[in-house]
């Protein structure tokens, strides 16, 4: 087990390592020049150049990529070209937003998936089962923009039609107000979380299916059980590690659409000061800001492969 922990840590920092170069070279190749933006349309060149020599983008990009390098050994993912603010310091502001609204999407995520997939692969050979899986299936396709503006058409107070729920901003007060706080995150959570459960309630429903073909589910089921009570005691926990894979992809999929949602309903989390950072050219900001959330979803995926080899007694025996 310590062998297998050494190794997953070490292909870990490997990823992160590989992350930061493709990150930070594709940064560089986008249009425009932050010196120029910071001196302003008036700007000399010769300014512009003292600018650029100020914030050493006169330097080769390795050198540039080995200081920002030091930096993240140090846990300093950088500072901000355009305000000299900390990036872990503006991370930190926005927490407050990003992380609960990605909790509770994954909450609505679990609710549509896992009932409706168990139901409809229970009755896969029904019209309901039938029904089910045809609207998950045109649902997963709908972009999570359409959705969220449909949610605003209906439920959004003051401009939907039935104005129920607020659509626009944050509270001043963030959690010192905490029900404000709730109101305003549910319809994002609703927008990322009802699209990501269709598309896991697919995998919900074929691990169901493959679990009913299964020979201890029907013996079970011979033994006097119903086809739910078999698969609820017998299939479902063994096929949970491969929905447990899936649901940490799931994640990934809600912090990479918080970034569209938190723009859309205009929160003030870590997506949306991603897009204003990449609209402004600040380099280092968002060289540290994609990084983070690369390790995020890195992190998370070992900590689902540590689960794994935990919960599964048969990769200990194959390593062994």
């Amino acid at each position: 087990m310590v062998r297998f922990l050494v190794r997953r840590l070490a292909l870990l920092v490997l990823g992160v390592l590989g992350a930061s170069m493709v990150i930070f070279l594709v940064l560089r190749v986008l249009p425009g020049d932050v010196a120029q933006l910071i001196g302003g349309t008036k700007a000399t060149p010769e300014q512009v150049a003292r600018v650029r020599a100020n914030l050493g983008l006169d330097r080769s990009l390795p050198g540039q990529y080995f200081d920002w390098l030091g930096g993240l050994l140090r846990l300093d993912l950088g500072r901000s070209l355009l305000t000299n603010q900390t990036v872990s310091s503006a991370l930190a502001e926005r927490f407050g937003v990003t992380v609960p609204l990605t909790v509770l999407a994954f909450v609505v995520t679990a609710l549509v998936a896992l009932p409706l997939g168990i139901y409809s692969g229970l009755r896969h050979d029904r019209r309901t089962g039938v029904v089910i899986s045809f609207v998950s299936q045109a649902m997963a396709a709908v972009p999570v923009l359409w959705t969220g503006l449909l949610l605003i058409v209906v439920f959004g107070r003051g401009v939907g039609l039935l104005g129920v729920l607020p659509s626009n901003g944050f509270p001043d007060a963030g959690w010192a107000e905490p029900l404000a706080a709730f109101e305003a995150l549910l319809l994002p959570a609703l927008t990322i979380g009802i699209i990501e459960g269709v598309v896991l309630l697919r995998f919900v429903r074929s691990a169901v299916l493959e679990a009913l073909a299964q020979d201890y589910v029907r013996a079970a089921a011979a033994r006097g059980l119903t086809r739910t009570g078999a698969l609820l005691r017998h299939g479902l926990p063994n096929v949970g590690l491969s929905l447990l894979s899936v649901s940490a992809l799931q994640i990934a999929a809600l912090v990479t659409g918080a970034v569209v949602v938190e723009s859309l309903f205009n929160l003030p989390g870590i997506g949306r000061m991603l897009v204003g950072d990449v609209g402004s050219r600040d380099l280092t900001k968002v060289q540290g800001e994609v990084l983070f959330l690369t390790t995020v979803v890195l992190v998370i995926g070992t900590l689902v492969d540590v689960a794994h080899r935990l919960a599964d007694p048969r990769q200990k025996v194959e390593a062994s």
